[in-house]
């Protein structure tokens, strides 16, 4: 199953990709293949968070504001063979987090029960 982001819904999103603490808006529309993700986390932020755009702008993250975690699968990482210059290697997963806005037209409940209506409660 496939869940489609729209774009200028008042959603940013985060990944691995990205710099630490940068996010960026979703500008366009994009599917996510839900047979890819191995974790899916929901919650929502509580206190004022720091954040920067692409040209480390900062701006604040405003409580209320609503996330979803999608981790993917391992067949979606990369591996790192030096950590902080010891040898090793660290299997980092992708991940998107998108973050929906207090303001937010109702996406995010969509998606959520979407996603909640393949799992099973026992």
């Amino acid at each position: 199953m496939f869940i489609k982001i729209k774009k200028n819904c008042g959603i940013f999103m985060e990944h691995n990709g990205l710099e630490k603490q940068h996010w960026v808006p979703v500008t366009s529309n994009f599917l996510i293949n839900l047979d890819h993700v191995a974790e899916v986390s929901f919650y929502t932020i509580k206190e004022k968070r720091t954040r920067y755009d692409l040209e480390n702008h900062q701006f604040d993250v405003q409580p209320h504001t609503r996330v979803l975690h999608l981790h993917m699968a391992y067949t979606y990482s990369t591996m790192k063979e030096n950590i902080k210059g010891n040898k090793g290697s660290l299997v980092e997963r992708s991940y998107y987090k998108l973050y929906f806005l207090p303001e937010e037209m109702g996406q995010y409940d969509e998606l959520r029960s979407k996603i909640e209506e393949h799992v099973l409660n026992l």
